[in-house]
């Protein structure tokens, strides 16, 4: 136990408690365990010891503990809805998802009109693969609390495991912008960051595999839907392609004739042909805008063709333009794979 810890006889568990959970918001998890051994070593029955102890143990990644400690704080308050959500979370964290289900369940039952349940039970159902129950429940969620970015992003994590991809990328980006600090949200350390951390990491499991093996398990939501990111890059890539490839050859029949002013032609259109690809870009939704990697390189491939056009009008050497046909081309191929 650190040196500073109460000791004197007016120590209370919920001082130890309030101690435990700073330590364990700084990564001292160990710290923080022995703090709420001694608030249990005061109160053996104290409900809030217990929970905050299991939240420890989860961040600390050690779902038997965390399961004991949930169990414990129950004994004392069987419908404690966080200490609920403490066990289905250890559970979830053992692959005992059938169990994890039940508890979810309970917590619906016991929550229908609490976001934090709502979303909570959702995020476990998902992994459960308890799918209807699960979106509905992450639907009720993100319905009570609009404002919350956590309802927003565990309703992206549940639809991202059903496949849903385009609903689970809107809803993202809702969350996104509610609160941009969630693109960080798997390296915060703490208890009371632990859920929006536990779902970026799902999140991301989920988005490791969403282009490659897609699952549509249900029909689309009755809401207009977002753009896939292919759709929301199509015009700009197929201009940019288009562009190079009708600018490089026209420049290169210039040139071929003779004509002293393909340089000058070279420099204008690669110039606009520049300018316009950029206001494309900018009219881009943000967040993830380019939809991925793949979106991102094609996005460049294209970008690439007026940067070598114009760099044709400096040397005057034919080898720009090749390149910026090659840049044409491999943009339009990335495009192609990407749908």
């Amino acid at each position: 136990m650190p040196s500073d810890a109460p000791s004197d006889r007016d120590a209370t568990p919920d001082s130890y408690v309030q101690r435990a959970a700073l330590l364990a918001d700084l990564g001292r998890y160990d710290e923080a365990a022995g703090e709420l051994a001694d608030a249990l070593a005061l109160d053996p029955h104290h409900s809030a010891a217990h929970a905050t102890l299991a939240s420890v143990h989860l961040a600390a990644q050690r779902p038997d503990e965390a399961l004991q400690a949930a169990d414990a704080a129950l004994a004392t308050a069987p419908s404690d809805v966080p200490a609920l959500v403490s066990r289905a979370m250890a559970l979830t964290d053992l692959r005992r998802f059938g169990e994890a289900a039940a508890v979810a369940e309970e917590v619906l039952r016991l929550g229908p009109a609490d976001p934090y349940a709502q979303r909570s039970a959702a995020a476990v159902l998902a992994d459960s693969r308890n799918g209807q129950t699960a979106i509905d429940a992450a639907w009720r969620a993100a319905q009570l609390a609009p404002r919350d970015p956590l309802a927003h992003l565990v309703l992206a994590l549940v639809a991202g495991r059903l496949g849903r991809f385009e609903l689970a990328e809107r809803a993202y980006h809702e969350a996104l912008e509610l609160d941009p600090t969630l693109s960080n949200a798997a390296d915060e350390p703490g208890i009371v960051r632990l859920d929006r951390r536990r779902y970026a990491e799902a999140l991301d499991r989920v988005s490791e595999n969403a282009v490659f093996q897609p699952i549509p398990t249900f029909q689309p939501a009755p809401e207009p839907a977002a753009k896939r990111p292919v759709e929301r890059i199509r015009p700009l890539v197929v201009f940019g392609a288009a562009h190079s490839l009708v600018t490089a050859i026209l420049v290169a029949f210039v040139a071929a004739a003779g004509g002293a002013s393909s340089q000058l032609l070279a420099g204008v259109i690669g110039g606009v042909g520049l300018l316009a690809l950029g206001v494309l870009i900018g009219r881009l939704p943000s967040g993830d805008r380019f939809g991925g990697r793949p979106g991102r390189l094609a996005t460049f491939a294209v970008s690439a063709g007026p940067c070598l056009i114009m760099l044709y009008a400096f040397v005057g050497t034919p080898w720009p333009l090749v390149l910026a046909i090659v840049s044409a081309v491999a943009g339009l191929t990335l495009l192609t794979r990407m749908g």
